[in-house]
């Protein structure tokens, strides 16, 4: 499979996934996702910080003290009726009673009451009772209303007080993490639908008609965006008492302003410890629930609440689909630091636009677009590390493979430049041959593998000696060898590490004879030829490439072998090596010569010397380097 070909398959798969996580969460499974997505909203409600909301309701709160100074709690009716009735003379909006007036007291209080409330704008709090915790059922009937929160009854009001009011369901819904994160704004049983205590509320304070679209709510002409079931997204304006709130106690005391009053939308409701309903928010961990009645109420009226309605849906699949395919698309892309780098700079702008867009009020799904992204991203890389890991090692592999054919300067300088001798290069070189004497016919008499066992001993020696010296083996002919001098470049002791590596290969070489056994090292010898003169470098070959040198100087070093053996000798050089490498003799060698010969296949004669161990063996050549 090509490299294309996995990529594309490998962004099919990821888009498969994201559309999988998207769908699947869309269907109510994976609800741990919305458990993580209370906690990014919570993050990014307090990233957004405190905001003044606008001045539009006022809480009337039975607090804690109210109980303290001689009240208790549930407050009773007749003391309830109190409150309304002085804020009724205050001339409010609507009056809006977040207490359940299900049961009977005593029977004045209640008749108390009930007139109260016969004298004002009133909304009075029902209840939705759900056949299991969940709020949220299977549709049994067609139409958009199907979505609707089912219950299998509604808790309404005592008929002497709902007689006098409108009726609002006050449930909420709450995340994973026990955070109001909307309000269901219809509720729906067998047989009727009942707008909750919000959108009551709202639609009596603002006197406009209610029209249920298939998608969204309309408050007279002006739309109401809500989610999928049509639960009103709340983002909470700060902690407790931020939306305005007084004591009910003021009203016994007769310290009420008639302006926080007037005009305005009041919500009764309970905020004593251990009275009242309360939830956890990203700014409290215990916010009353007439105060996040009291956020959706505004959210209603000043129509600042956040959307999260179809379109952003939408948004939220591409997102959960796109940005996977683009962050693998980014590692396929750069297999390097630089695709990491990218990948990191998407997932942070990603991250900063849904920051940026929650902060403006739109609710861009942060745990379905991560859930998406995350598990095929970790894994690509995964399997990116895991192919970069084994091309390493094949890459190493090839280039051990390598080391076996070339010289290490020469590696590392095609390392550098992959094209060098690219052209052929004329230049100055020294080039040593070695031979063994006598192999041809003792591998006609000696086992096949003793031989290569032989052959692989010589050569590692012959590798050694050029490495120590700086010379390039360019290539091991059967029993022999030649060695260059002058590559990568020309240096200017090329000479000179030439002729000390062929002195080194004479010792080497010889030691190494005496360490065989009779049989073997008594019918070999070996001959070393070594010149310096111009040569041309290039690369021969075409699918399999090496590097060789050829000239009349490859030729003389060549042939300088038969010179050594015809004349009793192990290692011949030309005056010309010597002069170039300003060798002058050495203490532990004998220097003889010159002599002036022809070689074979070139015309002129050639002035050769023969350097011998002084502390070596016999220095008499053997038959077989004399016949080889």
């Amino acid at each position: 499979m090509t490299r294309r070909v996995q990529i594309l398959v490998a962004l099919v798969l990821t888009a498969l996934w994201g559309a999988g996580i998207y769908a699947a969460h869309a269907n109510g499974h994976l609800r741990f996702l919305d458990h993580l997505e209370a906690t990014l909203t919570d993050l990014r409600t307090q990233i957004r910080g405190v905001q003044v909301p606008p001045d539009l309701v006022t809480i009337v709160a039975i607090d804690d003290t109210v109980v303290k100074r001689g009240g208790s709690y549930p407050l009773p009716r007749a003391d309830l009726a109190r409150v309304v009735d002085t804020i009724v003379q205050f001339k409010p909006k609507v009056v809006a009673i977040d207490l359940l007036l299900v049961d009977r007291s005593a029977a004045i209080g209640d008749a108390t009451l009930a007139n109260t409330l016969a004298t004002g704008p009133m909304v009075l709090a029902a209840a939705a009772i759900f056949p299991t915790a969940s709020e949220t059922v299977a549709p049994s009937s067609e139409g958009p209303l199907a979505v609707l929160p089912q219950a299998e009854r509604f808790l309404l009001p005592l008929p002497a007080f709902a007689d006098h009011a409108e009726v609002g369901v006050v449930n909420v819904a709450t995340g994973q993490s026990g955070s109001p994160l909307s309000i269901p704004m219809l509720f729906r049983t067998h047989d009727k639908v009942e707008l909750s205590f919000p959108l009551r509320v709202a639609t009596r304070a603002l006197d406009k008609p209610l029209t249920i679209a298939p998608d969204h709510l309309m408050l007279g002409d002006r739309a109401v965006p809500t989610d999928t079931d049509f639960a009103l997204p709340i983002t909470y304006y700060g902690p407790r008492r931020t939306i305005r709130t007084v004591s009910a106690q003021s009203i016994f005391d007769g310290t009420l302003s008639r302006a926080a009053i007037e005009n305005r939308i009041v919500v009764i409701g309970a905020s004593v410890a251990g009275g009242g309903d309360f939830y956890p928010t990203p700014f409290d961990s215990l916010m009353p629930g007439v105060e996040v009645i009291s956020t959706a109420i505004t959210h209603l009226i000043a129509g600042d609440g956040i959307v999260r309605d179809r379109k952003v849906h939408i948004a939220d699949a591409l997102a959960a689909i796109l940005l996977p395919m683009l962050l693998v698309g980014l590692l396929a892309w750069r297999r390097s630091a630089f695709g990491v780098v990218a990948a990191a700079a998407v997932m942070i702008a990603w991250a900063g636009l849904n920051l940026f867009a929650f902060t403006h009020g739109i609710w861009l799904n942060g745990a379905t677009t991560l859930a998406a992204a995350v598990p095929p991203v970790a894994i690509f890389a995964g399997v990116q590390l895991w192919a970069g890991g084994r091309r390493t090692q094949y890459f190493a592999a090839k280039s051990r493979s390598l080391a076996l054919f070339q010289a290490p300067a020469v590696q590392e300088w095609l390392a550098r430049d992959p094209n060098f001798l690219s052209k052929p290069v004329r230049q100055d070189a020294a080039v040593v041959f070695i031979d063994l004497s006598g192999f041809t016919a003792l591998s006609e008499r000696t086992d096949p593998d003793a031989l290569t066992d032989l052959l692989k001993a010589f050569h590692a020696l012959i590798d050694k000696a050029a490495v120590a010296c700086g010379g390039m083996v360019t290539g091991f002919l059967g029993d022999g060898a030649m060695i260059l001098f002058g590559l990568p470049h020309a240096m200017p002791d090329d000479a000179a590490r030439a002729l000390k590596c062929s002195i080194d290969l004479h010792r080497g070489v010889e030691r190494w004879i005496a360490s065989l056994p009779p049989a073997i090292g008594g019918q070999v010898g070996f001959k070393i030829g070594a010149h310096f003169g111009p040569i041309v470098a290039s690369r021969l070959g075409e699918s399999h490439q090496h590097i060789t040198a050829t000239g009349d100087t490859v030729n003389v070093a060549s042939r300088l072998m038969e010179v050594a053996a015809q004349n009793d000798a192990r290692l011949a050089l030309t005056d010309t090596l010597l002069d170039a490498a300003d060798f002058h003799g050495a203490p532990d060698g004998v220097l003889t010569g010159p002599l002036l010969t022809q070689v074979r296949g070139r015309s002129g004669v050639v002035t050769v010397w023969f350097w011998r161990d002084r502390n070596g063996p016999s220095q008499a050549a053997t038959k077989a380097e004399m016949i080889d």
